[in-house]
């Protein structure tokens, strides 16, 4: 019988290990948003890995909980820069705000921000995102299709109000999280203002971003 090529095997625990990944941040991310306080030993049920598994690649809940929110970030940026191509100011912020929601990061901050102490590297990408959502923004304001009064800063409280709706099934929760989206949108539109002013003033950055900051 003819021994297995050592590059075929290494190639299929490489495989296997990425596999794993998935399925723990996949399980983490489910687990966590529903209760953050779970202990990890409910995400490798969850993952169906072991626990030893888990622990050689998260040696700890707050190192899986960093990996889940950079994960998120990173989807933040990459939704970002697709919206920043497209030609039709209007029609770029909507796909930005959709691609959002859709991909619910804000979850991530409703549940979990404040349990892991942010790293470098989630600052960077933060400050990726936040640099996307103002040319965004003031792309569609320039061109007249967003109304003048909203700050970058008011949009973070729109994702974090429809990460609330958590009625139903997957489809349903998608659903009803794009129904009052395009609310939101009719509201954010130029011609929404002729309607008053807001009411108060937008968060600022240093208000959103203290949110990240340890508990203790």
């Amino acid at each position: 019988m003819t021994e297995p090529d050592v590059r075929d095997v290494l190639n299929g625990r490489r495989a296997q290990a990425a596999r794993n990944d998935g399925a723990i941040l996949a399980a983490a991310r489910t687990v966590f948003v529903a209760e953050p306080d779970a202990p990890i030993g409910a995400v490798a049920r969850a993952a169906g890995v072991g626990i030893s598994a888990l622990y050689r690649r998260y040696p700890s809940k707050e190192a899986l909980l960093a990996t889940l929110c950079l994960d998120g970030l990173r989807q933040f940026v990459a939704i970002g820069q697709a919206a920043r191509e497209v030609a039709d100011p209007w029609e770029g912020f909507v796909e930005f705000l959709r691609g959002i929601v859709d991909a619910d990061v804000h979850s991530l901050t409703v549940y979990l921000a404040g349990r892991f102490t942010p790293t470098p590297e989630h600052r960077d990408l933060a400050m990726q995102a936040a640099a996307l959502t103002d040319g965004i923004l003031h792309r569609a304001q320039q061109a007249g299709a967003v109304r003048d009064d909203i700050e970058s800063t008011d949009l973070p409280m729109i994702y974090e109000q429809l990460a609330a709706i958590r009625l139903g099934n997957a489809a349903q929760i998608r659903e009803l999280r794009r129904r009052y989206l395009d609310l939101h949108l009719a509201g954010l539109r130029s011609a929404a203002s002729s309607y008053g002013s807001l009411t108060g003033s937008a968060p600022t950055q240093a208000e959103l971003g203290a949110r990240w900051n340890r508990s203790t």
